[in-house]
Parts: structure tokens; C-alpha cells; sequence
């Protein structure tokens, strides 16, 4: 469930190192990962992945699409050291930006990812992002989000932290957890098409949609 709204441990050395020493052990991470590479277009040229952390879904989606231009944008400033060590390419432009502020200009994208990053902003500021990747994505550009969401009710959201083996008193309290029905609803009411939860595994969900082409 969401916890204190004006708490964010991310700039924190230790919290980070420590998300990334259990990242890999996120069950069912890999499916979810799989099906939002089936949704990214075979052509893409330019992709913004928001939130990217150490660069694990980055990873996978360069070396699906290794023809495009990357975008990874993060605010941890131990997450940032570690994007450009790992990626030491022209292809990938590393760019430090808090989440809570709106986008900096870097022109449009055909595809905008992100993977369990947006789930840390306050509700609104959610809202507003999507407004705001919808406003760079091209015509027929995908916007396709790896999330952390909330279950409905409190009974299946201690189920979940179990098979994380996370007691509930020691939930991250930078979680601000939203439910599927919510995004979805706001991602159509902003313009997006072919808007759905494409994959789900108790609180693990990739949600996508499409920004519609004008000249079909």
C-alpha cells in the first residue's frame, strides 16, 4: 500500500546499493521485462528510459534494439555513476533529473520505458508525468511502464511483501502505490490508445499505450 507521501530515500547511497543487491531477485521480474520488449517497435530510433537505476532494463532494450539513440535519466547520484561506467557509448546519453520535476527538454522519442521508478512519485506528479511523456513521444510512439502498483487490499499486499520475503515494518517507505485501474483510466483520459495492462504478477505490472498516428 502507499506509505508516507514526502518520503524518498533515493538519493541515498545505501538505499540504492541496496535495491540493486536484490534486484535480480524480483520474482517474476523477467517476464514482465519480456513482454515490454515485445511491445517496443522493431525500427525504434530514440528511446527514454525514466528512472533507470544501475541500467538492467536499459541493458536488455539496447541489446534488443541495438540500432537506437538511449536517453537514461535518474537522480541517485550513485545510480548515475554506475549508468555511465556501464555505458561508455555514443548511443547512450546519461542525464540527471529528478523525477518530481517536469521532463527537461531532449526532443522526442518514438518509445519512452521505465522500470519500478514512477511508483515513487506522489500521485499527482504521476499524473503530470504522463502527460508529459505523451507531449514527447512522436506520432505511433509507445510509452511502456514496468511498475510497482497497489494491491486492493491489504490482505494481498502483505502476500506480496511475503513472497519478497519484506516484513511489512520494513517496507521501502519511498513506495507511493497506485492501483492498474487508476493509470489506465489517466492514460486514455490524456490521449493515449491501445492502453492496457499487458502483464501482472500481484503488485509487478507493465502497463502501455500508444500515442495515434494522425495520418491513418
Amino acid at each position: 500500500m502507499s506509505l508516507s507521501s514526502d518520503v524518498n530515500l533515493w538519493p541515498s547511497a545505501e538505499h540504492a546499493l541496496e535495491y540493486l543487491r536484490r534486484a535480480d531477485t524480483i520474482p517474476h521480474r523477467v517476464e514482465g521485462e519480456a513482454t515490454l520488449l515485445e511491445l517496443i517497435p522493431e525500427k525504434v530510433t530514440r528511446i527514454l528510459d525514466l528512472g533507470s537505476g544501475g541500467g538492467r532494463l536499459l541493458g536488455l532494450v539496447k541489446a534488443a534494439r541495438p540500432q537506437a539513440q538511449f536517453v537514461a535519466l535518474d537522480f541517485s547520484p550513485t545510480m548515475l555513476d554506475m549508468l555511465r561506467e556501464r555505458f561508455q557509448s555514443a548511443s547512450v546519453d546519461v542525464v540527471a533529473h529528478d523525477l518530481d520535476k517536469r521532463l527537461p527538454e531532449m526532443g522526442s522519442f518514438e518509445c519512452v520505458i521505465s522500470s519500478f521508478a514512477i511508483h515513487h512519485l506522489a500521485h499527482e506528479r504521476k499524473q503530470r508525468l504522463y502527460r508529459e511523456i505523451f507531449e514527447i513521444l512522436t506520432p505511433a510512439g509507445v510509452f511502456c511502464n514496468l511498475e510497482h502498483v497497489a494491491s486492493p487490499t491489504v490482505a494481498l499486499h502483505h502476500e506480496f511483501l511475503q513472497c519478497l520475503d519484506t516484513p511489512p515494518d520494513q517496507e521501502d517507505p519511498s513506495n507511493k502505490l497506485l492501483d492498474v485501474e487508476t493509470q489506465v483510466r489517466w492514460l486514455r483520459e490524456i490521449g493515449f490508445v491501445d492502453v492496457d495492462c499487458h502483464w501482472k504478477w500481484r503488485e509487478l505490472a507493465l502497463l502501455a499505450g500508444r500515442k495515434q498516428n494522425p495520418r491513418r
